[in-house]
């Protein structure tokens, strides 16, 4: 039986394309170490990998399978900047402070590549990422952005859409608008998984799949983790488990809310498809996001949000389908092959969230849906801070990121009513 993730629906394309998957031990008997990481996604792997590359002792410890959250399961997309746009930014902290903001962002795509380059992880790289508008009093608002790009944020590859080209480069007609970027582009996520663990592993991390975090305590200088069968002592810790925390840690909790995201994956186009002629990628301007792309072997991978809480659809390819067929009537009968879901970790302002959360526990998340490139950085921008240069990391501990109202009890309700009216929005 081909394995299935205990904490994610369906079997993702990705596991069934991404070649071997080696397994990791689980956790038996006492560690000591100078950094534990909670957390087998992409930042805690990357994490992982450049602390063990600059000869720190880490040991991380992942409650599944890595990959099996948002890491492995996702839209893989790259996108440009900050997962608001660089002019929001500017709006609320001024000029300076959001170009830092994007600039950071821009290393952290340039990062993503580079590593994987030079650690010869293919990670199907696809060039281009198309950002579309679905009602018609947007697309000013697309127009200006391209412009405010080249002109203050010195961003030069995004370029304005008008209907005629946007319905050419999408293969249909569904938008009004929007930008393209040629200096983004999307990849294959469960390759990065596998291939950033390999590298970690290699540099001489301790990796443990199948390795719950049971608790964390900071006292007396120590950090302890415990798990199941043993207990990990180090110096500092990094909470990376995003969407995934539950009741492990409060503050990192009650900032960052899981979102169910759902793809499906279709039989390939075939040469002559007009779907994505150009192989970019797609997100478009609804508050419940439906993005979209195509695969190598020119398979249309289509996702969007559908789910908020903890409850998944019974049958993720009947809402797959119903929002394909809205953009591309002619896919009506095309064969879904694979259907799946994953968790990812928003935050109230669309904004990561980094905070040190215990004396020496910092934890990470919230991306937002922004986090394949973000999320791996900030595996580097914390093994910066470990070797002393907390700097970097900071640009992103000082953003404004209140918790979620209603507390425990009540922000899950209130939030599937505030984005059930977004949703309802989006349709009208």
């Amino acid at each position: 039986m081909p394995y299935q993730s205990p904490i994610s629906p369906g079997r993702s394309w990705y596991e069934d394309t991404a070649g071997p998957r080696p397994e990791y031990p689980a956790l038996d008997g006492d560690r000591s170490c100078d950094v534990v990481i909670i957390g087998g996604g992409f930042t805690g792997l990357s994490a992982a990998a450049h602390l063990a590359k600059a000869g720190t002792d880490v040991v991380l410890v992942e409650a599944y399978r890595f990959g099996d959250g948002a890491s492995g399961r996702n839209g893989g997309q790259l996108g440009t900047g900050q997962r608001a746009w660089a002019e929001d930014l500017e709006a609320e902290y001024g000029l300076s402070r959001a170009k830092a903001l994007f600039d950071l962002a821009e290393e952290a795509k340039t990062h993503l590549i580079e590593f994987a380059a030079s650690n010869q992880i293919d990670i199907d790289y696809m060039p281009g990422q198309l950002s579309v508008a679905h009602k018609p009093r947007y697309v000013d608002d697309y127009k200006a952005h391209a412009e405010i790009m080249g002109s203050r944020f010195s961003y030069p590859h995004i370029s304005f859409m008008d209907a005629k080209e946007t319905a050419e480069r999408l293969g249909s007609t569904a938008y009004f608008g929007g930008t393209r970027d040629t200096g983004t582009g999307h990849i294959h996520p469960m390759k990065l998984v596998i291939g950033t663990a390999r590298v970690a592993a290699q540099a001489g991390a301790q990796l443990f799949e199948k390795t719950p975090s049971t608790g964390i305590v900071a006292a007396g200088g120590k950090v302890r983790v415990s798990t199941p069968r043993g207990t990990v002592t180090a110096q500092k810790s990094l909470i990376a488990v995003n969407a995934y925390g539950g009741t492990l840690e409060p503050v990192s909790a009650a900032h960052i809310m899981p979102i169910g995201s759902f793809i499906g994956a279709t039989v390939p186009l075939g040469a002559d498809s007009k779907v994505l002629p150009g192989g970019e990628s797609v997100d478009d301007s609804r508050f419940v996001v439906r993005y979209f792309r195509k695969s190598r072997d020119g398979r249309l991978l289509f996702g969007g949000r559908e789910v908020y809480g903890v409850n998944d659809p019974k049958d993720i390819h009947i809402h797959i389908r119903r929002q394909i067929v809205e953009l591309y009537p002619a896919l009506k009968d095309i064969e879904i092959t694979h259907g799946w879901g994953g968790y990812v970790g928003i935050t109230v302002p669309r904004k990561p969230f980094v905070r040190e959360v215990m004396p020496n526990v910092i934890a990470a998340g919230g991306y937002s849906g922004h986090g394949v490139m973000l999320s791996n950085f900030f595996g580097k921008l914390y093994a910066e801070t470990v070797a002393g240069n907390r700097d970097r990391l900071k640009l992103i501990e000082d953003l404004k990121i209140p918790p979620f109202p209603g507390g425990r009890r009540f922000r899950t309700p209130l939030l599937f009513l505030a984005l059930n009216w977004f949703a309802l929005r989006d349709r009208i």
